[in-house]
């Protein structure tokens, strides 16, 4: 299935590279992610290195950036794409989000695009994010989200329509864990309502809960969301 139906356009970025654009964001989150010249940056879920590529352009080379990824074909998409570019100060590492081979206190800014809700267990992704920030440091994620119960049929199988929806929970669910880490100043940035066609809800729903459900405010969205570490 097609997963650009959530994709932002990354094109007019600074710093934007197609080869390592794979369509599988949910948003832009370095555009809300008040990244400095000079910042240590991570971003989590790197793919082939899009969002990396784009913090480059915005740190500068006075700053670094790393991209970690669980699988060996993104990091070495990434190197590759790296290695045409020249950059001598982004680097890709393989590891999970629930235990990142990372030091403790070593990031400015942590960035993440549609790849958390898709992590089993978003407590842990969220303690190892507190972990590797800096003191008063700060994260930015965009990410998809569930407002409301959607009908079993439609949530079971929404992963057949785009696959970012799987594993995504209640949006009040995931703003709590957060909190619950201890972070502070959550802000939601931009929401976004994941809006399903017609045709593909009416393999799941009846016309008359087509109609329901359209009505109910319940769905799917992408969010970009931002919040700090305490400082010392």
């Amino acid at each position: 299935m097609d997963y650009t139906i959530f994709s932002d356009d990354y094109s007019g970025e600074e710093g934007y590279n197609p080869d390592a654009d794979l369509g599988l964001g949910c948003g832009i989150p370095t555009q809300y992610a008040n990244i400095n010249k000079g910042d240590s940056l991570l971003d989590l879920g790197s793919g082939a290195g899009n969002d990396c590529f784009v913090a480059r352009a915005l740190v500068g080379e006075e700053g670094f950036v790393t991209g970690l990824d669980f699988t060996d074909a993104m990091i070495l998409k990434a190197e590759e794409n790296n290695q045409k570019l020249g950059y001598s100060n982004v680097r890709f590492v393989k590891g999970d989000i629930e235990e990142m081979p990372l030091a403790d206190g070593t990031y400015d800014v942590i960035v993440s695009n549609c790849v958390l809700n898709l992590v089993p267990d978003k407590t842990k992704a969220f303690k190892q994010i507190m972990r590797v920030l800096k003191p008063g440091g700060h994260f930015c994620v965009s990410d998809v989200v569930i407002k409301g119960d959607l009908p079993e049929r439609l949530q079971k199988d929404a992963e057949m329509y785009a696959g970012c929806v799987s594993g995504a929970v209640q949006m009040d669910e995931y703003l709590a864990i957060i909190e619950n880490q201890g972070f502070e100043n959550i802000l939601i940035h931009k929401q976004k309502e994941i809006s399903i066609p017609e045709d593909v809800l009416a393999n799941y729903l009846s016309p008359a809960e087509i109609d329901s459900f359209k009505s109910s405010g319940l769905g799917i969205y992408s969010i970009t969301v931002s919040a700090f570490k305490r400082g010392k």
